[in-house]
């Protein structure tokens, strides 16, 4: 099927079928139907009608009809109200599976997209946000930003909710559907006084947004930027972490996207770390202080002590963060498990304290031994890892970004040096013998003793015992796709479990007396970006990072998954039994504190 195609259903659904609808709304109904089902006819329907006429309600009943019914597939819903173009287009990717994106990439990925696709968009009408006197505020904005260019792709149809408006009112081949005068009900706006008395006040009389109405909470920003008291009501609100948490999310990113409006401390660079989360996750008061509080902790310091109350109701709460360049590789040091060493872009590497995260360079520059000569002195920056498998905290084995294992040693020990040289030297003949054998990914762990993980092109997982020599590994083909990240656990019971992820998307078990696990634990159509794993109070958990910005935590006893909304792109992951989440990403490190007893909750 490519893009442009449509599909046809010569006989209407039957409105039988559907759920029940009001008997002056059947009409409307069954030519909302018929338009729905006509994959050949008008590519757009305009839903009219005065306030309180029922139009949203006609769309939902609309949707609540295609579910589990085959023939009839709405892929995405946006309720347009407040909504400007760029939380509109983040929305929309969500839903139709790209992950939020900006208008211009949004329209690429639907371009692109083979699926004849249909949308549904109630109350565009009702868009817009932000200072009234901004192109954001007004709903055409987002008409001409996006919404035209959507309808202009041939294998793209909507049903759009326009009130009495002249919204999209060029269309002159759309299928009208029209339900006339309403009660007048949603015609009005209030007023930014007659919102704020409708929030509950806490017993030291503040606003307890978690009471206030949501029609409140959506709606009291916008009515502060329109009112006579405009700064004092506006300041009064970005100023209350209580409504950052629970106001509107798009309406606070349009609001704080206009520099003239001064904004307390760092606010504004906080949220725009934490938008694109905020927007998607806004059911969960908890979770969004999580973020705002994830958000401000490496950026504004008394803004994060403000919502660290708030954030520490949630399962994970971000604990410290130490700002630095790009972390590439990050792995926890056997035996001392509160200790991590990590790599950054420029190939320096650095220990930290994992439950602070106070950090301190390797006491001497790197040296990898060769036959030559094993005290063979090398410059750091010549080396510049993207895994790391740790020894302890002088020896490590490294992949360099140019693909070569590499053995780390900062002291004069020829047994180490020799250990990790054999391992090295292994991978790079059987690199040379075959494509197939060359190395893809390295990870570490064990807690009885240290292991090295590697991974190839071929799909295969080596583990070695970094904790006495072997000659060769135990090695097992596990994927079927290049290995793109690999951990292994020991667990309390004696199991050495390994985790390997595979370039199709597909996360893998082994443990290594057996055979792999016939199926992935999980397969998603994103990569893998990092992986760990430890054996805690709760059994052992693994992490694992995705490119859109995910990161998951698996219960492997339980085979439970609960997704930690990440603010950026995770690079490297590290995981303590105390539940301690070590996440080094573009801006540096960031430790997050899992709570066991409420994780797999809910």
């Amino acid at each position: 099927m490519t893009a442009g195609t449509t599909v046809t259903t010569t006989v209407p659904p039957d409105m039988a079928a559907w759920p029940p609808l009001e008997e002056d709304k059947r009409s409307a109904g069954q030519r909302l139907l018929h338009w729905a089902a006509d994959g050949e006819g008008p590519r757009l329907c305009l839903v009219r009608g005065a306030g309180g006429s029922g139009k949203s309600a006609l769309l939902a009943w609309l949707l609540a009809g295609t579910v589990g019914r085959p023939g009839l597939t709405i892929h995405a819903t946006v309720p347009s109200e407040g909504l400007t173009t760029e939380t509109f287009a983040w929305e929309l990717g969500r839903q139709l599976g790209y992950g939020a994106l900006s208008p211009d990439r949004l329209l690429d990925r639907v371009g692109a997209d083979e699926r004849p696709l249909l949308l549904l968009v109630p109350d565009l009408h009702r868009a817009g946000a932000g200072p009234a006197d901004l192109p954001s505020a007004a709903p055409e904005t987002l008409v001409a930003e996006l919404l035209e260019q959507l309808l202009a792709l041939p294998h793209l149809r909507a049903a759009v909710e326009v009130g009495t408006s002249a919204l999209l009112a060029t269309h002159s081949g759309a299928t009208v559907v029209d339900l006339g005068e309403g009660d007048g009900r949603g015609t009005g706006r209030a007023s930014y006084a007659d919102l704020a008395t409708a929030v509950p006040r806490t017993a030291d009389d503040r606003p307890d947004w978690s009471r206030a109405p949501v029609p409140v909470r959506r709606r009291i920003l916008d009515a502060a930027l329109r009112t006579d008291g405009q700064e004092t009501a506006v300041r009064g609100l970005l100023t209350d972490p209580g409504f950052l948490v629970h106001g509107s999310a798009a309406a606070l990113t349009a609001t704080l996207a206009d520099e003239r409006i001064p904004v307390p401390g760092r606010l504004r660079e906080v949220w725009r770390l934490a938008a694109l989360e905020l927007t998607a996750y806004h059911a969960d008061s908890a979770e969004r202080a999580a973020l705002l509080h994830a958000a401000a902790i490496g950026t504004d310091p008394d803004l994060a002590e403000y919502l660290r109350p708030l954030a520490a109701q949630h399962w994970w709460s971000a604990e410290w963060s130490r700002p630095t360049l790009p972390v590439t590789a990050l792995a926890l040091i056997p035996g001392e498990e509160r200790r991590l060493m990590a790599s950054d872009a420029t190939g320096r590497l650095r220990t930290y304290d994992a439950e602070g995260g106070a950090g301190a360079p390797l006491t001497a520059s790197p040296r990898l031994p060769d036959e030559a000569a094993a005290s063979s002195s090398v410059h750091p920056l010549a080396v510049r890892p993207r895994s790391l498998a740790p020894r302890d905290a002088r020896s490590a084995l490294l992949l360099d970004g140019s693909d070569a294992l590499l053995p780390l040693v900062t002291e004069d020990d020829p047994t180490t040096a020799f250990a990790l040289g054999r391992i090295a030297e292994h991978h790079g003949a059987a690199a040379l013998s075959g494509e197939e054998s060359l190395v893809t990914a390295l990870g570490g762990g064990g807690a009885r003793s240290p292991y090295a993980v590697v991974g190839d092109r071929g799909g295969s997982v080596h583990v070695w015992s970094l904790g006495e020599y072997r000659d060769v590994p135990r090695s097992h083909r596990v994927h079927e796709q290049p290995v793109t990240a690999a951990v292994c656990v020991d667990t309390a019971d004696g199991l050495t479990l390994t985790f390997s992820a595979g370039a199709d998307g597909s996360v893998r078990l082994w443990e290594i007396s057996a055979e792999p696990m016939p199926v992935p634990v999980q397969q998603r159509p994103y990569r893998t970006t990092a992986l760990a794993a430890a054996d805690t109070s709760a059994g052992p958990v693994l992490a694992v990072a995705w490119s859109d910005g995910g990161v998951h935590l698996w219960h492997v006893l339980s085979g439970r998954v609960r997704a930690l909304p990440w603010l950026r792109v995770c690079d490297a992951l590290a995981l303590t039994p105390e539940g301690l989440l070590v996440i080094g990403d573009a801006e540096g490190l960031c430790g997050v504190r899992l709570r066991w007893d409420g994780l797999w909750e809910g």
